[in-house]
């Protein structure tokens, strides 16, 4: 029996969504045997490297580089990433074999509970969030309020939301997340609101699960996750910020669907030094994804 050995970070979220794609694969080959391997990734661990980062509000590839290594070393025969996550430019030796159908796409707002669960409303505080195309985005849909970084997992995030501080205040009055990683850990519950992403585009590829593997091997098994409507709108969101220079650092999102053979992709970016903010619209053949997030980008641009 063959075994295959899927890789993953060690929170609870990175493992819930590497166990959906084991899920998938066991269902489509029954004989494989899977294994689940957790790695301790940079940012997991030391958060330092995003207070050293040219904007507070994050670099990629912190996630990702001890998994990418743990490939290169033959410790794992496959990882499985939030394409969000994921730096633009990939390793050739390390490419992307499979991307999962999309789950939800948007942001959710989530605002505090006290000890017995109920809602503590909106009291004007704080907005918490972990990147700058959300802090910029945020600035419109709620004029005047302080956006602050707040990193961790989902759930060091949802104590620093809930739980007040020593003066028994809390630092934040709400929080936004992806709605799919809530749902893949069970905590649907605790969106207050979901952000539509013609109101907060979300971050290229957020919702969809990347398998990344080693060049030149036979992930075959792995048809029972690919899906082309994802793989469509990933070309086109990952061109499009590509093309911007873009990364979790840089303020810029991107939104796409497939209506048949035509594929409609939403921009944004921004230039904070400038105070211009940019927005726009390509429709196209979905066939040429990846050209249509070039042309965007360079509309954009030129605007």
């Amino acid at each position: 029996m063959r075994r295959v050995r899927v890789g993953s970070r060690r929170s609870a979220l990175a493992q819930a969504q590497a166990r959906l794609i084991m899920d998938a694969v066991r269902a489509g080959c029954p004989d494989l045997e899977l294994e689940l391997v957790t790695v301790q990734t940079t940012g997991d661990v030391n958060m330092k490297p995003f207070s050293e980062a040219s904007d507070p509000f994050g670099i990629k590839g912190l996630f990702t580089r001890e998994l990418e290594e743990a490939l290169h070393r033959g410790e794992i025969d496959l990882a499985v990433h939030s394409l969000k996550d994921l730096p633009m430019r990939q390793d050739e030796r390390l490419p992307l074999v499979a991307l999962s159908r999309r789950g939800d796409p948007r942001d959710a707002l989530l605002l505090p509970r006290d000890g017995e669960g109920r809602v503590v409303p909106d009291c004007g505080g704080p907005i918490g969030c972990s990147s700058a195309r959300r802090r910029l985005q945020l600035a419109a849909l709620f004029p005047g309020r302080a956006v602050e970084p707040l990193r961790g997992n989902v759930q060091t995030r949802l104590s620093k939301l809930d739980n007040p501080d020593a003066s028994g205040s809390r630092p934040f009055s709400m929080l936004v997340l992806a709605a799919a990683g809530l749902r893949r850990l069970g905590l649907e519950g605790r969106i207050d609101r979901l952000l539509p992403p013609d109101v907060m585009i979300p971050a290229a590829g957020q919702g969809i699960l990347a398998c990344q593997g080693r060049a030149g091997e036979d992930y075959g098994y792995l048809d029972a996750v690919r899906n082309r409507d994802a793989e469509d709108c990933a070309a086109a969101e990952r061109s499009f910020v590509a093309a911007l220079g873009g990364g979790c650092a840089l303020p810029v999102a991107a939104y796409a669907v497939t209506e048949r053979n035509v594929l409609n992709l939403t921009g944004f970016c921004a230039d904070e030094t400038l105070g211009v903010r940019r927005t726009g619209k390509l429709s196209g053949p979905r066939t040429e994804a990846e050209s249509l997030g070039r042309e965007l980008a360079e509309r954009l641009m030129g605007a």
